[in-house]
């Protein structure tokens, strides 16, 4: 549940918030570490850093920063803790959680900036309650005079200007913390991180992506995308249609037939995105996909995290879902180096390891029939089979950046597949996708 709290706007509160949280980290972690020692243990850096209270302290803090560094935890999420330490887990569920919101003094401010002191004059109503809060703004509902109904996303105060210090001290903290191996390489990712954030915190970029997205889809009834407002819109304030539906995990109580339609719609989109369209929204929150029970459609929100695919990435992924189709064991293997999916290092030290869970990949997917998301047994096993790959800290690698939002995009679907149970032809999606 949301609470309503002041956004730290100044580079200065901003900094203060992190230098609060890592003192808290740390003090938590001395007092672990003391705690342990006169047990007669000896822990190590991780141990005493990686406690449920420091979890909870890390996801507390950032939730009230916001913006980029609560945008960077949510973006280290892939497999929602099926493959993550708990610790690590709990951070993340908290920070999918709803944010906090903006005091109505604040949210003043903000929206007088944009329009002027009179700023209500610019609607027949406006709800000062949130319906929603995430990581760079809030949104609200309102009416315009002529009848139109509308939300009104209002970014944080000061979001986009910390971007570059957030994602440093949080990255800071999380090597403090002991979650990212000393060796491994995360500028690259970083950098890009930036970027995307950048290219997020600006509302005239999301509308201009928003008109791309209804003119590609226009012309399937499966979605609805909503229509900006623009002459209301501007950096930090953006206006768009209100399109009424529910959150997409109401589907869960939704017939087998409807769940189904709805993911294969859903794995359409991410495979067109891919290898059709012109950018891939690389957001995978369930919060960006509403459901109309009524018509069967999917409403499609926040396209700030719109991005080209780079022709590389697309190359790569023909490879590697080429490479699964044939069942080609040394293919894929290849591809997934050459993609950057795997690291060298890595590929080399554990190449048995990799076989094995290579193998079992090919054969799972490949069976014939309907692929069942509800069937649990494929993650566990291949989590079995990589616990050591998992354990060798020093092989870690992280993808290149451009790959690596996509493919969150195409894992947070099979993770929607997966709360919805979803049994689909997934090979022949692949294929008919294959064939653009």
């Amino acid at each position: 549940m949301s609470r309503s709290r002041t956004v730290p706007s100044s580079r200065l509160a901003r900094l203060a918030g992190l230098g609060q949280l890592a003192g808290g980290v740390v003090g938590g972690a001395l007092a672990e570490g003391v705690r342990r020692l006169a047990q007669g243990e000896r822990p190590s850096l991780s141990d005493v850093f990686l406690t449920p209270a420091n979890a909870l302290r890390t996801a507390d803090q950032l939730s009230r920063l916001r913006g980029a560094a609560m945008k960077l935890g949510q973006m280290l999420s892939l497999d929602a803790g099926d493959l993550l330490p708990p610790e690590l887990a709990t951070i993340l569920a908290r920070l999918r959680e709803a944010g906090d919101t903006m005091p109505p003094g604040q949210l003043n401010r903000v929206l007088a900036a944009q329009w002027g002191r009179d700023w209500p004059r610019q609607f027949a109503r406006f709800d000062p309650r949130p319906l929603a809060a995430a990581s760079i703004g809030q949104v609200h509902r309102a009416t315009l005079h002529d009848g139109r109904e509308v939300v009104v996303k209002v970014q944080y105060p000061g979001v986009a200007a910390s971007i570059d210090a957030d994602i440093d001290n949080v990255a800071t903290l999380l090597r403090l913390s002991g979650l990212l191996p000393d060796g491994l390489d995360v500028a690259p990712l970083l950098t890009e991180a930036k970027s995307q954030l950048h290219e997020e915190a600006d509302y005239r970029r999301e509308a201009e992506q928003m008109g791309r997205y209804g003119e590609q889809l226009a012309g399937d009834a499966r979605f609805i995308v909503p229509a900006p407002v623009a002459e209301l819109s501007g950096k930090h304030v953006l206006v768009m249609d209100y399109i009424a539906g529910t959150p997409i995990e109401t589907l869960a109580q939704a017939s087998g037939a409807e769940r189904n339609a709805a993911m294969a719609a859903l794995f359409d989109l991410v495979l067109n995105e891919l290898f059709a369209f012109d950018a891939m929204q690389t957001d995978p929150n369930f919060a960006n996909y509403r459901w109309q029970a009524q018509t069967g459609r999917i409403v499609l929100l926040d396209f700030g995290a719109a991005r080209a695919v780079l022709p590389e990435t697309r190359a790569a992924y023909r490879r590697l879902f080429g490479a699964g189709l044939a069942g080609d064991r040394d293919a894929l293997i290849a591809a997934l180096i050459e993609g950057g999916f795997v690291g060298r290092a890595m590929s080399e030290k554990h190449g048995l390891v990799l076989g094995q869970m290579v193998d079992f990949m090919i054969a799972h997917l490949n069976r014939p029939g309907l692929f069942d998301f509800a069937d649990r047994s494929f993650v566990g096993h291949m989590r079995h089979l990589g616990q050591g790959i998992l354990r060798d800290r020093a092989t870690w690698h992280v993808p290149p950046a451009s790959t690596l939002f996509v493919q969150r995009k195409v894992s947070g679907t099979a993770l929607l597949a997966v709360k919805l149970q979803a049994q689909l032809p997934l090979r022949q999606i692949v294929e008919a996708a294959m064939e653009t």
